[in-house]
């Protein structure tokens, strides 16, 4: 078998970069010409795909709603009533995939939606629609990954919203006896469940409070099939959170949510869980669903007489105290008219934007310029390489501005300029390594391969810091300084897939060139400049110490070790010269 050489290795290395670049480029072009020519369900999987990134609400502007909360009941809107309404409309807003959007309260009852662009008619709607929480009985549950019922095989699930085909009969049989009767399973909401997506934000059925459900968990990871509302989350006077107790009064330590039921609500719930509790898994749960979707679906361990109920499992004090917010507001009381619907200019605007690209391409100049000052023609590797990162980065963005509706912000800009001066830092890391090989009298071709082995460690070790950073700053930080983040680990990730497959290859190729292989005075790599005084561990040659050579023969000294300066002494004195080769 033919060895591999580092010429071979590296047009591997750049074979795959412009695959992968090739393969960026083709699937944005290939989505906007889609989304511009096709109108079926294929067009819409590609909407918005273009070559120009989305921007976000500071940058572009957008459209602002102003809606009123109104008590249905009577009386005012409490402020807790109107933050977990707005905690609600947020939710809603992530589910149709709109992203960088703002939702605030003003004064006593009202709250301001502000979404970059200008949101279509499904998405105003739902930000309007008042809540709904139920309680609906578990038919048939399993992962979502999942595209069977009870092992009856189907298709893959769809991208888009799914419609059983009308052969499919839709008609129980027989009347159900109660809402957990599985003959209320027709084929044809078996089809349904079967192709059913639950990672398409836009793929949310709805049906009557009196007919079966097809949805999903709020993390995507189950799919259900759930009959007939039995409990109205109306019917909820009070949830709080807190340790759960036995039989005993005891604390278990175990984090649990509380919930009472009223009036009604109580029988209820009192009939449903004597029914649950003498079911089989998975009909023994009981689904508590708001706005369409699962929020959580405890099984029923004993008949609720008293309307007092006790929801435990897996809880954190967090966890437990979310999730009795969501029960206690979830059903809000509260309708909401717009008060207003008005588009908005940036708050920064394009003056903003260009003055950061501006400053970005400060940046870039001045990181050209110091390369060309110390590394003379060895710059155009690092010109290069920040070009082809700055397009891989670009493609990147492009495509998650259509595909997860990503929008670019000013802080998303400053997170790519920093990255100027990360993917430099890689550069001058693995050049540096180069030149220490230099001056330990390796020719080029065996400098880049021991370099590179020296500097992949500390770049790997360096981008590592800036991952974990970029990711803590993720989750803990709030707004704008999320863009920040975002766009710092991407940039981060693309600096190693530059690093290793343009960067490396690249000074494996043009060290079998004469003018770098050679050491020209031009190059940057020229052993004579670099000090390369000295020939193998603490074996010298007496330097030139007059004229150019000066500065050589001193960068030589300076970069001696302890023990080579000790074995430079030894031979000196046995030969009777001083360190610095003169005679004594």
């Amino acid at each position: 078998m033919a060895r591999s050489t580092p010429v071979k290795k590296a047009l591997r290395s750049l074979t795959w970069l412009v695959i992968i670049m090739a393969a960026l480029a083709g699937l944005n072009t290939a989505a906007s010409v889609l989304a511009a020519n096709t109108k079926d369900d294929t067009g819409k999987w590609f909407a918005g795909a273009s070559w120009v990134p989305e921007l976000a609400l500071d940058l572009q502007g957008g459209t602002q709603l102003t809606l009123a909360a109104q008590n249905t009941q009577g009386g005012s809107v409490t402020s807790q009533q109107l933050n977990q309404a707005v905690n609600i409309i947020r939710q809603r807003i992530n589910a149709t995939g709109v992203s960088e959007s703002q939702i605030n309260t003003q004064g006593t009852n009202n709250i301001v939606v502000s979404i970059p662009g200008k949101p279509d008619k499904a998405t105003i709607d739902r930000i309007e629609a008042a809540a709904k929480l139920t309680f609906r009985p578990v038919l048939y549950t399993e992962a979502a990954t999942s595209t069977s019922v009870g092992g009856a095989n189907g298709s893959s699930a769809s991208p888009t919203p799914y419609t059983p085909p009308a052969s499919l009969e839709a008609t129980p049989t027989a009347k159900a006896t109660n809402g957990s009767d599985l003959s209320q399973v027709t084929p044809a909401l078996q089809d349904l469940y079967t192709n059913y997506n639950c990672k398409a934000p836009d793929d949310v059925t709805t049906a009557p409070d009196d007919e079966p459900l097809v949805t999903c968990d709020q993390d995507g990871a189950a799919k259900y099939i759930l009959g007939p509302v039995e409990v109205s989350g109306s019917g909820i006077s009070n949830a709080t959170s807190g340790l759960a107790t036995d039989s005993q009064g005891a604390t278990t330590g175990q984090w649990a949510v509380n919930l009472t039921f009223k009036g009604k609500a109580s029988d209820d719930f009192r009939e449903v869980t004597s029914r649950l509790v003498k079911l089989q898994p998975p009909q023994n749960q009981f689904a508590i669903v708001l706005d369409g979707t699962v929020i959580t679906a405890p099984a029923s361990n004993a008949a609720i007489t008293n309307g007092r109920a006790q929801i435990t499992g897996n809880f954190t004090a967090e966890t437990s105290k979310t999730l009795a917010d969501q029960l206690k507001y979830g059903a809000l009381p509260i309708n909401f008219q717009v008060q207003s619907n008005e588009n908005i200019s940036a708050t920064l605007g394009t003056a903003q934007l260009v003055g950061g690209l501006v400053a970005g391409l400060i940046g870039l100049i001045l990181v050209v310029i110091y390369s060309i000052i110390q590394y003379r023609a060895l710059a155009f590797v690092t010109v290069l390489s920040l070009g082809v990162a700055a397009v891989i980065t670009y493609l990147v963005i492009a495509i998650m501005s259509w595909r997860v509706d990503y929008r670019l912000s000013l802080a998303g800009v400053a997170g790519l300029i920093v990255a100027i001066g990360i993917t430099a830092d890689s550069f001058i890391v693995y050049f540096e390594r180069i030149r220490d090989e230099l001056r330990d009298g390796r020719g080029l071709e065996s400098a880049v391969e021991s370099g590179w082995k020296r500097a992949l460690r500390t770049i790997l070790a360096s981008d590592s810091i800036n991952f974990l950073a970029a990711v803590v700053l993720y989750i803990l930080a709030v707004s704008d300084v999320k863009g920040f983040a975002f766009t710092l680990l991407l940039t981060t990730l693309i600096d190693v897939v530059v690093v290793v497959l343009f960067t490396h290859p690249m000074m494996q190729l043009i060290a079998r060139s004469r003018f770098f292989g050679e050491g020209h005075r031009f190059s940057g790599l020229d052993p004579s400049a670099l000090g390369a005084v000295y020939r193998g561990r603490a074996q010298f040659r007496a330097p030139v110490v007059d004229g150019k050579r000066q500065r050589s023969a001193g960068e030589a000294q300076r970069r001696q070790t302890i023990a080579e300066r000790k074995a430079q002494q030894a031979s000196g004195a046995q030969h009777g010269t001083t360190p610095d080769g003169k005679d004594d």
